[in-house]
């Protein structure tokens, strides 16, 4: 399901998607609005999040209405997470050696 959902979040449009969602739910129609495609095309985009578990549609008349789904979101950024410390740590390392006391010898050296 991760694969998924970061597949789903790939896409810039989709992300603008979940952005909207996320203030509030709304119609397809009026979600499709702010873009620049066709309502085929939003609706393959919401068909995409909806496989990802990112949003739930509900059927109001002839109407369908889409709703933001956090839980997807939650174990994607739980994954992230798992990983930060280690990104932080190997970071504070290069900064460390790029800052460190040695650093304006290798300056030198790199010029030369």
């Amino acid at each position: 399901r991760l694969d998924t959902v970061f597949h789903a979040l790939s896409d810039a449009t989709r992300r603008r998607i979940i952005a909207e969602l996320a203030r509030c739910s709304q119609p397809v129609t009026e979600l499709a609005l702010p873009f620049s495609i066709s309502l085929p095309a939003i609706s393959k985009h919401l068909d995409v999040l909806e496989r990802a578990g990112l949003l739930r549609r509900e059927r109001d008349g002839r109407f369908q209405r889409c709703h933001l789904t956090a839980d997807a979101l939650d174990e994607a950024s739980a994954f992230i997470e798992r990983y930060r410390a280690y990104w932080q740590t190997n970071l504070d390392q290069l900064a460390a050696f790029v800052e460190g006391p040695a650093a304006p010898a290798r300056a030198k050296k790199a010029k030369k």
